[in-house]
């Protein structure tokens, strides 16, 4: 057994270790940070407003179908109808930031504005 545990980090590496050959697709560390950054804008805040919606509307179900005599039941809801709001509110801050920092550093295929000179004279 401790030898299956002191082989589990090994294991868990090993796609890496595998694709590590692949010199020709090699993107450096700008191109990581490209790539994730559009896997999380084009896969990943859809899925999380998709499942932050999902919330939204169980909690409106829970509030006014579900809970039409139940109080507690309403309750429920209510908080989860706030808490997916303020979910939206956060990742759309989040995704905001994200896409500043990103087009501010250029990964997301816009280039930074090189700082113009003062042109020097040598006398």
């Amino acid at each position: 057994m401790k030898f299956l545990s002191r082989l589990l980090p090994f294991a868990l590496f090993a796609p890496l270790f595998a694709l590590a050959a692949d010199v020709a697709n090699y993107q450096g560390v700008g191109g990581f940070i490209t790539n994730t950054i559009l896997f999380v804008n084009s896969k990943l805040v859809p899925a999380i407003f998709a499942l932050a919606f999902l919330v939204f509307l169980w909690g409106m179900f829970q509030t006014f179908i579900l809970g039409g005599s139940d109080e507690g039941a309403q309750e429920k809801g209510r908080a989860l109808i706030m808490y997916s709001i303020a979910g939206f509110v956060v990742m759309v801050s989040l995704w905001g930031i994200v896409n500043l920092v990103a087009n501010g550093f250029g990964f997301q295929g816009s280039r930074i504005e090189a700082i113009p000179d003062l042109p020097v004279t040598n006398n």
